[in-house]
């Protein structure tokens, strides 16, 4: 599968509740907003790139990408942003990465493509550690742009679990070696012991 054929798109649709309410993408990390070092790194991986985001609108829309709102109230999770970009994406996949997550490997968009056609599954997703450590990163995931009427019919019975949506699917994980590759920054003493990217 060409990149030509997969949509980006950055959530950041969350109310950072965990860093006393800031937006996480644009806490500064090395002299730049989060959401800047998770766009250098998705944007040569896809062939376009959307932001899910649900404040700050404007802010987001200053990184050049269309900025789409959750179609549902209330932030309702990275499944309300995922039923977004599907909304709105025009390529037949669409691959998710969060706002906070900077380190996110180069090769993401490769491996979850060729996982997912040698599995012919709706959507891959990536893993981490094995065993007990063994740990899924929902949230990095490639979808089937299809998916879109399942996933709506999901939400609008009440569902918001990523992990029981993800039940109802064909899912091929991706196991990746570089744990660090995923940590996401969800407080302010997380982000000082960042070193940038």
């Amino acid at each position: 599968m060409q990149h030509m054929q997969i949509t980006g798109l950055i959530l950041a649709g969350g109310r950072g509740s965990r860093m006393g309410s800031i937006d996480k993408g644009l806490v500064p990390l090395g002299g730049q907003p989060m959401v800047q070092h998770v766009i250098t790194r998705l944007q040569p991986q896809v062939q376009r790139l959307l932001i899910n985001a649900n404040q700050n609108l404007d802010t987001y829309a200053a990184f050049g990408a269309p900025v789409w709102p959750d179609a549902m109230p209330d932030f309702a999770g990275p499944l309300a942003g995922l039923q977004t970009g599907l909304m709105h994406c025009e390529t037949p996949y669409l691959v998710t990465a969060p706002c906070d997550s900077p380190f996110l490997p180069t090769d993401l968009v490769q491996r979850l493509s060729s996982a997912l056609q040698a599995e012919d599954a709706d959507l891959a997703v990536a893993v981490t550690g094995e065993g007990e450590t063994r740990q899924p990163h929902p949230v990095f995931c490639l979808a089937k742009a299809s998916l879109l009427p399942h996933l709506t019919q999901f939400l609008e019975s009440g569902g918001r679990k990523v992990d029981r949506w993800y039940a109802s699917l064909r899912v091929a994980e991706v196991h990746f070696a570089d744990e660090a590759a995923f940590r996401n920054i969800n407080t302010l003493a997380e982000l000082q012991q960042m070193a940038p990217p």
